[in-house]
């Protein structure tokens, strides 16, 4: 059997203490007692709404063979006679784990950070690094203070290469975690007005990215964006701390991984990739000229870690949006149909934007026409009603001439666009769900799109429930 750890190598790495008789080993690894598997151990992790200790029994019955549990809840669990394994704090524990995964591997490791594109990102260099190696990498968005040490405690010893995402609210965050991860190549993205009401303005968020360099192993690289207002800064941000070899990626003439062109399209698109002074042309199957700008940071990183390249370009032409960022469905409506672009996953003025692009890139088809379904961008402080305001701009600039919105936030953009736009707003999700629902009509395009905590998944969802997917929809289960 091939196990992910020994229940020996568990407990030497988190300091554990056993009850009961554990097993040899365990297959994997969970915190969510609904998703736990046979053979993996469960942690019980306690964490700003539940606590893991609570559903133990669940776990035990979703087939864990290991419980990772706190000291001072053991009194709670004395009727479980599963095999556990007793900690001080079972977030800790898994950090500890984390560290151990990261100290036995010899996979050469990418970390991820930025504004905007990091999942997706994430997602490029998964399907880029395959035709390589064996690749692990984080699922969804597990890039916090949970999530990064989960997916670096469930990488497998014989990865060749790993690709973790690293996210932050806020200042200090992705310190530890670069240092669990400690990257060969680290990417920043782009800086953009994210998380803005945490920070005092855009400068405080690239400082706050830039620690993302002070984990980058000796030898190892800095990936940053050449277009961007801040690659000066964090140029010198990753100097002070040692980086040796800082790369850049974009259209700037001196971007070391060029975008030399790019054509888009609905589905995808073709980019220009100059490395090394050779130009290839690569296929990409997500749309957006943003994914492409990011498939340059991919490809560069690749070129670092020593992927064969051809591979790596061509896998690109098999990357899908990922769920809640621009992936698209087909539904059927009446007798024809209509696309939506499913956006939902979060917002924030840089994304917006290039949301709005691809909405502005789809041709309706018929009658039909594009619609923009926008929600608050939260996170925003006292910046939030000039954000929302500035969207008008690359709305009127798309062309887009419905605009369906929701949100105590959305006001402002409601009251920024003039009389030429039919806007419907409505103060909860709720009521624009329904008008959505009801409203559409053959060959319309939509898109979806706000922060997390509005929930504007659900109006993906009716749509989709509402009006069956086509056959050859390109929609993901």
């Amino acid at each position: 059997m091939s196990w992910l750890w020994t229940s020996e190598a568990m407990i030497a790495a988190m300091g554990g203490r056993p009850i009961g008789t554990l097993p040899e080993g365990i297959t994997g690894i969970s915190i969510d007692s609904r998703s736990v598997g046979p053979g993996e151990a469960f942690f019980a992790i306690k964490g700003d709404r539940v606590d893991g200790h609570d559903y133990a029994s669940l776990a035990i019955a979703g087939g864990a063979s290991l419980i990772v549990v706190s000291e001072s809840k053991l009194p709670a669990l004395g009727r479980l006679t599963i095999p556990m394994i007793v900690v001080e704090d079972v977030l800790v524990a898994l950090g500890k784990l984390a560290v151990a995964s990261r100290e036995r591997s010899g996979a050469r490791i990418v970390a991820v950070t930025g504004s905007v594109g990091k999942t997706t990102t994430k997602e490029m260099l998964r399907q880029a690094l395959a035709p390589s190696g064996k690749v692990h990498a984080a699922v969804a968005s597990f890039n916090n203070h949970w999530g990064v040490p989960l997916t670096l405690a469930r990488m497998p010893a014989d990865t060749a290469f790993g690709v973790f995402e690293v996210g932050m609210n806020h200042a200090g965050e992705i310190r530890p975690l670069v240092k669990m991860v400690r990257p060969h190549v680290a990417i920043i993205t782009t800086i953009a007005a994210a998380h803005l009401g945490h920070f005092k303005d855009l400068e405080e968020i690239a400082a706050a990215k830039a620690e993302i360099f002070e984990g980058i192993e000796p030898g190892g690289a800095a990936i940053l964006n050449r277009d961007n207002a801040y690659f000066d800064l964090l140029a010198a941000q990753a100097q002070a701390v040692g980086v040796s070899h800082i790369c850049s990626f974009g259209q700037h003439a001196k971007a070391d991984f060029r975008l030399a062109d790019f054509e888009g399209g609905p589905e995808g698109s073709i980019i220009w990739a100059v490395l090394n002074g050779e130009t290839t042309e690569v296929h990409i199957g997500a749309p957006g000229r943003h994914v492409a700008e990011n498939a340059m940071a991919v490809l560069g990183a690749a070129l670092l870690i020593g992927a064969d390249m051809g591979p790596a370009g061509a896998a690109l032409a098999g990357v899908k949006a990922v769920k809640g960022r621009g992936e698209r469905h087909r539904l059927g409506i009446g007798e024809g149909h209509l696309t939506l672009i499913d956006e939902s996953y979060n917002a924030n003025p840089a994304s917006m934007r290039a949301a709005i692009g691809l909405l502005a890139a789809a041709t309706p088809e018929l009658t039909g026409r594009r619609i923009a379904v926008l929600g608050d961008m939260l996170e925003m402080g006292e910046f939030s009603q000039q954000v929302h305001e500035d969207l008008a701009g690359p709305l009127l600039a798309a062309g887009i001439e419905h605009v369906w919105l929701a949100g105590a936030e959305m006001t402002a953009l409601r009251d920024a666009l003039p009389d030429s736009v039919e806007v419907a707003y409505f103060d909860t999700t709720a009521e624009l769900l329904d008008h959505v629902v009801n409203s559409v009509i053959p060959g319309d395009v939509l898109m979806v799109k706000s922060s997390l905590g509005l929930g504007f998944g659900k109006i993906v969802a009716a749509l989709i429930d509402n009006y069956p997917p086509f056959a050859d929809t390109d929609h993901q289960s």
